[in-house]
């Protein structure tokens, strides 16, 4: 079992080190040094945080004078203090990772650009942290004396090693020595630290690799960890961690996606939902403060299979209904965190947002966004109901046993009970307006003798609720929206969080409770305000042209094909004024 202190003490990694420093400097002119020393000037210095029993850990973000590529001469000491600038090596071998990376093995139209040397690293890869509490919208539903409990959400999709080697060929561009897990797992730790998330949601979390290396390390770093592995023969899974300082488990509920003999659901993806509760200083009452539903979850990559795609969501967000839903009806603050291999403004996305859906008639591959299979003869079409009632949900994203019912009064009755009423006297006399043909409708059933009488009939021990399916259209109630715009402004770009192939594109989500306004819509689009549960800030995401410059994904210094995640939350609480 490796230890923190392990990966940050490896041989490996100083004697590669130096290899990598010494060719990175060659490349500096005198003027960059000049530059990138000015630069530094102006960064906030980095405040290690400590773990028990490993080294101090730095930034995953380069910000110091040794992590910029040509700088001042820097010692190996300082050099083995951060794992996320150090080039590792396989074991049997001591190439170090080339500062060129080879063209993207691409069309011949799409062409990957080198990483200028001229550019140092911190400059490219910086992501700004934008405070968001601060904004007029957020000032107005937050009185200055009013308490919140606050806590960061990260969402991280963390390349599970076995899908690296079963699809080598999507990592061409990329030297192999990244790719290694003994090079990844030290950066992707260091990552997760120095953001300092209260809630941790990973997806592509390789199970052999949770149970030996991650689970024995988010504890040291204080998380209560859950795990779901996806069924089937697949080997990586979804865990969800959280703090035990800052919240106390209530209930814990894995989902599979997979249903025998469903083709809408016969894949092997999974989900999870927690439902938490904040803790809070001694003396205060636990009740100040709503219990928070979280679920983190990897739906299917196929951009053919769309309405395998609704079908899962619907089973995810059943089981966030059951979780989060009060005693008076209402919901608990609801975090929803994931993969969800759809683009922004996708059909399957403004479900989530809007919380509706119609998809009568809708070809499968539209649902995610992902590509264009217009031109293609044959199209798979969604077809209502998308999945038959023996599944037990409803279109409102409910499970039928717990559904509220407008007439409570109508109920599905099984067929042994309905066939005891088959030769009943009622079914037996001719109705009176009824047609007289001789030999059609002047029959009257012979009562079998061992038909039981009326007063014996067996009540039906319980009749399901009768739930009407609708044409076409699926709905929610939990009232979703997204912590991130997708757009850049001051860039005039869209935000990346992956680059499959050196394209990017959004996939990766964190959506929160929220409240609509009334009235309120724009472009189809539902628009939200902060409720009880209040977006206080988020971590920037980047372009496709910035990764493309770093080396796409993964990279030296990004050890996943996705980027993280990160948002910080408020939750107000009741009873407690200061002052």
């Amino acid at each position: 079992m490796t230890s923190l202190s392990d990966l940050n003490t490896s041989p490996e990694v100083s004697q590669c080190a130096g290899q990598q420093l010494t060719d990175l400097q060659a490349l500096a002119s005198s003027e960059l040094q000049e530059h990138a020393a000015t630069e530094l000037t102006k960064l906030p210095a980095e405040e290690p945080v400590a773990v028990a029993g490993s080294a101090p850990w730095a930034a995953v973000v380069p910000q110091t004078d040794h992590q910029i590529a040509g700088c001042a001469t820097v010692s190996a000491d300082v050099q083995n203090d951060d794992p996320a600038v150090l080039a590792w090596s396989l074991a049997c071998d001591t190439e170090t990772v080339p500062t060129d990376p080879p063209a993207w093995p691409l069309q011949a139209t799409v062409q990957f650009c080198p990483l200028p040397t001229e550019v140092p690293y911190h400059e490219i890869l910086w992501r700004d942290w934008e405070d968001l509490s601060v904004q007029p919208c957020v000032l107005e539903q937050v009185s200055e004396n009013t308490p919140l409990f606050e806590f960061r959400v990260m969402s991280y999709n963390i390349l599970a090693q076995d899908l690296v080697e079963q699809g080598i060929d999507l990592y061409l561009h990329c030297h192999p020595d990244i790719l290694n897990w003994n090079y990844r797992l030290p950066n992707l730790l260091q990552e997760i630290q120095h953001w300092d998330p209260d809630v941790l949601c990973l997806q592509e979390v390789q199970e052999n690799h949770y149970w030996e290396q991650l689970e024995p390390a988010f504890k040291e770093m204080g998380f209560a960890c859950f795990y779901k592995r996806r069924t089937g023969t697949k080997t990586d899974g979804c865990a969800v961690c959280y703090k035990h300082c800052r919240f106390q488990l209530i209930s814990f509920s894995p989902v599979e996606y997979f249903r025998p003999g469903l083709d809408v659901l016969n894949r092997d993806n999974v989900g999870l939902v927690l439902l938490l509760q904040p803790l809070l200083p001694e003396g205060c009452d636990l009740k100040a403060v709503s219990p928070l539903c979280v679920a983190n979850t990897h739906v299917l990559f196929n951009p053919r299979r769309g309405d395998i795609k609704l079908a899962q969501m619907a089973l995810l967000l059943a089981e966030i209904d059951k979780i989060a839903r009060t005693t008076e009806g209402s919901y608990y603050p609801v975090i929803l965190c994931g993969d969800l291999n759809s683009v922004p403004d996708s059909p399957l996305y403004k479900f989530i947002r809007n919380g509706e859906l119609s998809y009568q008639g809708m070809p499968a591959w539209k649902v995610s966004g992902q590509e264009d299979f217009s031109q293609q003869f044959y199209q798979r079409k969604l077809l209502a109901p998308l999945w038959p009632s023996s599944l037990g949900v409803t279109d409102n994203c409910q499970y039928v046993a717990l559904c509220q019912l407008e007439k409570s009064g109508r109920r599905k009755y099984s067929r042994d009970f309905l066939l005891q009423f088959r030769f009943c006297d009622a079914a037996c006399e001719r109705p009176p307006q009824l047609v007289l043909l001789e030999g059609v409708t002047d029959a009257t059933p012979d009562h079998p003798a061992h038909w039981p009488k009326p007063a014996a009939l067996v009540k039906d021990p319980d009749p399901q609720p009768f739930v009407p399916r609708s044409s076409g259209v699926i709905q929610h109630g939990l009232n979703l929206t997204s912590v991130y715009s997708h757009f850049l402004p001051q860039r005039g770009r869209p935000e990346v969080t992956t680059m499959p192939m050196g394209l990017g594109a959004t996939v990766d989500y964190i959506f929160y409770s929220a409240k609509p306004v009334e009235n309120g819509s724009r472009g189809g689009r539902r628009l939200y305000q902060d409720g009880a549960l209040k977006l206080l800030g988020r971590l920037s995401l980047l372009s496709e042209d910035v990764l493309l410059m770093a080396g796409g994904l993964p990279n030296t210094f990004c050890s996943s094909d996705h980027l993280c995640l990160l948002a910080s939350f408020g939750l107000e609480i009741s009873g407690l004024r200061e002052g």
